[in-house]
């Protein structure tokens, strides 16, 4: 099976891809394109997954780098591939031709950025966590430093929990109120005390406050399993573990 990646017109003619779940070598629950290092997934599968996602980026296998994902607000510059090294991080920015950022999602916020003008890119990784710490500005602030113009990137978020599926406590909602009190239009009204947030909403927010242009696939991952994989779905199911999603870019 082929491929699927998901684009964005904005971002064009940076090549870039939301991949989804279809056109991989892993089996089981990781059945598709998992892209995930850190799974349990046999990692000669998850090489083989990897590296047709470098082809359809043009570009080799060893041009694919990434992060160790840590749910920080830490943005790292990458300017070439150092092998078996992931530096602890949750975004990654460059100018160097060829480099392929990737990030690894599975409901968090997977957000693709791009001067193209400046010929500065980004892609970063965005659960609430994150979100709530500046890793969205950081990464902006990173291009920027790059010779990017704030007023020229273009931040694409890719398929993310959607607010539908998204349920968290009392707490979760009394903290995002103690950063700000207009955070509640991120939130609705679940069952008994629950809440439903709704994470791309918030990144959105967070994106056009730091003065970029912003958007959002509207691509669910939980709601979806025939495309992507799902960090909470799989909990829900009591399953042992999940695939990744992968989303890159380059110049």
């Amino acid at each position: 099976m082929t491929l699927e990646i998901i684009t964005a017109d904005s971002l064009a003619p940076v090549r870039h891809g939301f991949f989804t779940r279809r056109g991989g070598a892993s089996s089981g629950v990781f059945a598709g394109l998992n892209c995930g290092v850190g799974s349990s997934d046999q990692s000669e599968i998850v090489a083989i997954n990897r590296a047709r996602v470098a082809e359809a980026m043009e570009a080799p296998p060893d041009a694919l780098v990434g992060v160790h994902q840590v749910h920080s607000a830490d943005v790292v510059e990458i300017t070439e591939t150092v092998p078996d090294q992931r530096p602890r991080a949750d975004a990654m920015v460059t100018q160097t031709p060829g480099m392929v950022l990737g990030v690894l999602t599975a409901d968090c916020q997977p957000v693709l950025f791009a001067d193209e003008a400046a010929g500065v890119v980004g892609a970063a990784h965005a659960g609430w966590r994150g979100a709530r710490d500046g890793v969205l500005e950081a990464t902006v602030d990173a291009m920027i430093r790059l010779g990017a113009k704030r007023e020229d990137i273009v931040a694409i978020i890719g398929p993310s929990i959607s607010q539908r599926a998204y349920e968290v406590g009392p707490e979760f909602f009394e903290d995002f109120m103690a950063d700000d009190s207009r955070n509640a239009r991120f939130f609705a009204g679940g069952v008994d005390d629950r809440m439903m947030f709704d994470l791309p909403g918030y990144g959105l927010h967070r994106l056009r406050e730091a003065g970029v242009t912003a958007e959002w696939t509207r691509h669910c991952t939980y709601s979806d399993p025939d495309r992507f994989y799902s960090y909470r779905r799989a909990t829900h199911a009591m399953e042992a573990d999940y695939g990744r999603l992968i989303s890159a870019i380059r110049l």
